[in-house]
């Protein structure tokens, strides 16, 4: 299976911009579709985005529309979050998660995790 690791946030003012990665090791990386999590302090982890194994399909969670872009680079072993416009309540630390399947349709659970990476927004 493959592994995952995280890279990319890190202190940005209110309006500003990230780009997090997150790289998977291994060559099956086109067997999993891929999603992006979400954990603030005191908060319950949430789903943030999702992508099919092709990238055919996508997914946001409502407030992440319009501002985030999930994306990934099969050649690269790579999966993207591209955001824009980022607000105080984006503060979390953001997970990248996989799940071996290469259905049309995105999964609603994911079973492999990364080791997560701080994006904190400032006001």
């Amino acid at each position: 299976q493959v592994q995952l690791v995280e890279s990319g946030g890190g202190l940005v003012q209110a309006g500003g911009s990230l780009r997090l990665s997150c790289a998977a090791s291994g060559r099956t990386f086109t067997s999993y579709a891929m999603g992006w999590f979400r954990q603030a302090p005191g908060k319950e982890r949430e789903f943030v985005a999702a992508i099919s194994w092709s990238g055919g399909s996508t997914r946001y969670v409502d407030s992440a529309k319009g501002r985030f872009t999930i994306s990934r680079d099969n050649a690269k072993n790579t999966l993207y979050l591209q955001m824009n416009s980022l607000k105080p309540e984006d503060t979390a630390i953001y997970y990248c998660a996989a799940r071996r399947t290469i259905a049309p349709v995105l999964p609603p659970n994911y079973d492999i995790w990364g080791q997560g990476t701080q994006v904190t927004v400032s006001s």
